[in-house]
């Protein structure tokens, strides 16, 4: 992910995968529709950290940094490990 584009992709798919509609998302970040709607489309060329923040919480996510060429974190590796299908 290096673009605001492919992180307002990241925000509709991870509000679709939640099944979950903008208005709903935005009820339980404590955001309005037009803000998730803006979000996702880039409406405004620039997003706010925090409103992004409480969104993907509000859909049961958490925003964390991987390192560029890496595709899982130590935590994907363990939680695979504990579930025997990293092997």
């Amino acid at each position: 992910m290096t673009t605001l584009s492919d992180v307002a992709e990241l925000l509709r798919n991870v509000r679709r995968e939640a099944g979950l509609s903008q208005g709903a998302l935005a009820q339980r970040a404590g955001v309005s529709r037009t803000t998730v709607a803006r979000m996702e489309t880039l409406a405004k060329g620039d997003m706010s950290v925090s409103a992004l923040l409480r969104l993907l919480e509000a859909a049961g996510y958490d925003l964390k940094p991987v390192k560029q060429g890496h595709v899982r974190t130590v935590e994907d590796i363990l939680a695979e490990q504990r579930r025997g299908d990293g092997l």
